[in-house]
């Protein structure tokens, strides 16, 4: 007995109505695909209040890694505690350059003169990755965090993001992105909150956030 069973009428109407849907829908992308005809190193800032900033883009850093890329990481504000994606990352010391500079939140650390110092130091860090053309792409962790709270001069980072190599990717999280940033990404998503398992009195957890 054959396991194909007949298609009703219906059903057929409906099949062919998608076809014809998804043929159409085909071309528009392949025409919109054909215009995005230029490479060039882009600007992504992940910010919002939701879950997930960081997380993408360390996401994008293992994908560039897979492609064989060289990477580079600066994280801002973490540093008092070591994440799942440092120790991951940090096994493979040829293909990307982990530095965790911060000393943990600001309403731990609770000395601003402190926090600057700490911003600029890994700032400093963040430049030798912009002049480096080996460096195919950068991951500026919570660095909108130290622009949100003036640690560092907002104007001279992006002078300093537009000086990049030509082909360099940037990866900027962190609520709070300024509009000045904002305004100069090539790429910039928003993430909300929907529910958060905080709320419900469950803690952070290994794996999860951190």
């Amino acid at each position: 007995m054959s396991d194909n069973k007949p298609i009703d009428v219906e059903t057929a109407a409906i099949n062919e109505r998608h076809r014809v849907r998804m043929e159409r829908k085909k071309a528009i992308i392949d025409a919109a695909i054909a215009k995005a005809d230029k490479e060039i190193g882009i600007i992504i800032v992940n910010t919002g209040n939701g879950k997930g900033k960081s997380s993408s883009g360390f996401g994008m850093a293992i994908r560039a890694m897979g492609h064989g890329m060289k990477v580079g990481v600066v994280q801002f504000i973490k540093g008092a505690m070591s994440t799942g994606e440092e120790k991951f990352l940090r096994r493979f010391p040829d293909e990307i350059s982990f530095h965790a500079m911060g000393e943990g939140y600001t309403w731990e650390t609770q000395n601003r003169e402190r926090d600057i110092e700490k911003a600029e130091l890994a700032w400093e860090q963040a430049k030798t990755f912009l002049a480096d053309p080996s460096y195919g792409l950068v991951l500026f962790d919570e660095l909108n965090i130290a622009l949100k709270y003036n640690y560092l001069d907002v104007h001279k980072v992006i002078a300093d993001l537009l000086e990049r190599p030509h082909m360099q990717h940037v990866v900027i999280t962190g609520r709070g992105a300024p509009d000045e940033l904002i305004a100069i990404a090539d790429t910039v998503t928003e993430m909300a909150v929907v529910k958060h398992a905080y709320a419900a009195g469950i803690g952070a957890q290994i794996g999860t956030e951190w």
